[in-house]
């Protein structure tokens, strides 16, 4: 008996692991069930149709986000002064920090062939991501009157970046410039260069096989290459969504629910400035990766 005393201990833990497991598992489908009516739909609604032409809440709220930095920026450039104050001190701090920032990672050269885009994105991602947390985005809209009381199903306003069709028009649009700078700074010749040509000198067998190796990374890399659109608009959509989600399942909570959400507002406030940057710091160093020259210039810069 002494001997079997260590297997039924261990049978013994495995039975209540197995039950507080089960029962986890129906507390948390019993939760989903309960607050179903106030989750998050994974795509962008339909909320209009002007002339045939769909417009989604996601679309509204793009749009507010574009046309209120397009006010800033011309309150803040109207009058410009020799000794910056109010908004215009805050645009150009903001600018200037940014040209700085990249011009460290790119070098001089190419941050002036690209700082546009990147500094746009940055600056349109991040306003994005906070009007997404502002009162009103994902609570406002129509429904329908229940027991339990007002169940939202057509939002009017949804996060910018919550909404998969936007991030990736943004990851294709780099794209697309990503190639031209590419082919700017390289051409087409050191771009297949740069992609499938042997790096090093070698003679004989060894620059045979050193051919067929790097012919082969080249076209996996390029498959990577193919694909980033694809993880750069769903790492941002997917961050974001959940944020969204999180702070909606926490609202369904009853009474509590809108002091539960006050810590982790300040986490989404974070989490979206952290996305701004990382969409940006990705798509500048995949830029460096290809743009890269190997001068005396380019090589000072990057020491």
């Amino acid at each position: 008996m002494s001997s079997d005393q260590p297997m039924l201990k261990r049978r013994a833990t495995l039975a209540v692991r197995s039950l507080a497991v089960l029962a986890v598992a129906m507390t948390a489908s019993d939760t989903v069930a309960a607050t179903e009516g106030h989750s998050l739909s994974p795509k962008a609604l339909e909320i209009a149709r002007p002339f045939g032409f769909p417009i989604t809440n996601s679309m509204v709220v793009t749009w507010i986000v574009a046309l209120g930095l397009v006010v800033f920026a011309q309150v803040a450039t109207r009058n410009m002064k020799q000794v910056p104050d109010g908004t215009q001190n805050l645009l150009e701090w903001m600018v200037e920090s940014l040209y700085r920032f990249l011009e460290s990672l790119l070098g001089p050269q190419l941050v002036r062939q690209t700082f546009w885009f990147f500094a746009t994105i940055f600056i349109f991602i991040l306003a994005s991501n906070w009007v997404g947390l502002f009162p009103g985005v994902g609570s406002i809209g129509w429904g329908h009157q229940t027991p339990e009381g007002f169940r939202l199903e057509e939002p009017l306003f949804r996060g910018a970046n919550a909404d998969v069709n936007l991030t990736l028009a943004m990851a294709l649009i780099f794209f697309a410039c990503w190639i031209v700078w590419g082919l700017r700074a390289i051409g087409p010749r050191g771009f297949l260069k740069e992609m499938f040509a042997p790096k090093g000198t070698s003679t004989g067998a060894l620059r045979v096989l050193m051919v067929v190796v790097f012919f082969a990374a080249g076209c996996l890399e390029l498959v990577s290459i193919l694909f980033r659109p694809i993880s750069l608009s769903f790492r941002l959509y997917g961050n974001i969504f959940a944020g969204e989600t999180m702070l909606e399942t926490m609202a369904a909570i009853p009474t509590i629910g809108w002091l539960v959400q006050i810590p982790f507002y300040f986490l989404e406030l974070l989490v979206g400035l952290v996305q701004a940057l990382v969409f940006m710091l990705l798509t500048a160093v995949f830029t460096l990766l290809i743009c890269q020259h190997h001068d005396e210039g380019t090589t000072v810069a990057h020491s």
